[in-house]
C-alpha cells in the first residue's frame, strides 16, 4: 500500500509507528477523491515549483492589489492553508519574530499554530506595509479590499482561473490546489507524516495519509521510478 515505507521510517513523538500501523492503514482509502465543482468532478492535480513562481508573477508587484494577492498565493502556498482560513486571519495572528501563523478558527472550529519561511513572510510584510499606508487598520482581515472590507469568496474563484490564463498554466488552478502542492511537497522532502498532520490541520493521521496518498503515492513513485530498461 502506498505510503507504507514512508511510515516506516519516521516517528511521531519520538515514538516509533509500530501496532498501530495495521489498524491505520486498513482504514485508508487509497482511491483518488476528486473534488465536486458544479456538478462536475476533477481530479487533483498538484502545481510544480515552476507553475507556482509563474502564478505569483503574474500578478503585478507594484498595484496594492497585486501586492496582496501574492502575498495571499504565497500564504496558501507556503503554510498549506484552507483559503477560509487565509482570509480570516488578522494582523494579530501572524507573529513574525517566531515564524507562525495562528489560525484561530480552523475546519471544525479547531485552533493551531503553524509554521511559515523567511522568504514567505517577506511577501506578507510587503502588503502589510501597503495597507498600512492606505490606512487600513488591525481590525481588518489581512487579506481585505484596498478600503479594509472583506474579500467576496467568489473573487477568489475568479482570480484563479483568470491569474492561471494569465501564467499559462494548462491545469485547472484554484485556491485549495496550493494546499495539495504543498503537502505533496512536504511528503517528497521526507517530513515526518504527524508534521505535515499538524501544518494542515488535520485532526485524524488516517485523513493526512489518504490526502497523501491520493496526491502523491510515494511507495508507487519509488516503485516505478527505480525500474531499468535491461
Amino acid at each position: 500500500m502506498a505510503l507504507v515505507n514512508y511510515l516506516l521510517n519516521h516517528t511521531w513523538g519520538g515514538v516509533s509507528y509500530n501496532q498501530n500501523l495495521d489498524r491505520i492503514l486498513r482504514r485508508v482509502v487509497t482511491n483518488n477523491r476528486p473534488s465536486m465543482i458544479k456538478g462536475k468532478r476533477y481530479p487533483v492535480e498538484i502545481l510544480t515549483d515552476d507553475e507556482v513562481k509563474s502564478l505569483i508573477n503574474a500578478c503585478s508587484n507594484r498595484w496594492p492589489t497585486g501586492i496582496r494577492n501574492r502575498a495571499l498565493i504565497v500564504v496558501l502556498y507556503r503554510a498549506g492553508l484552507r483559503i477560509g482560513e487565509a482570509l480570516a486571519l488578522k494582523p494579530k495572528d501572524i507573529n513574525f519574530e517566531a515564524g507562525t501563523i495562528r489560525i484561530l478558527s480552523g475546519k471544525g472550529g479547531g485552533g493551531r499554530t503553524v509554521a511559515l519561511d523567511p522568504a514567505a513572510f517577506d511577501f506578507i510584510s510587503r502588503w502589510l506595509d501597503v495597507r498600512k499606508a492606505r490606512g487600513i487598520g488591525g481590525d481588518s482581515t489581512v487579506f481585505c479590499t484596498l478600503e479594509g472590507g472583506v474579500i467576496n469568496p467568489s473573487y477568489i474563484g475568479d482570480f484563479f482561473k483568470r491569474i492561471g490564463k494569465r501564467a499559462n498554466i494548462e491545469k485547472r488552478v484554484h485556491a485549495h490546489q496550493l494546499r495539495h502542492t504543498m503537502a505533496a511537497q512536504l511528503a517528497q522532502e521526507g517530513v515526518p507524516i504527524n508534521a505535515i498532520q499538524k501544518q494542515l490541520g488535520h485532526s485524524s493521521l488516517v485523513t493526512t495519509i489518504q490526502y497523501l496518498d491520493s496526491i502523491q503515492p510515494l511507495e508507487l513513485i519509488d516503485i516505478i521510478q527505480a525500474r531499468n530498461w535491461d
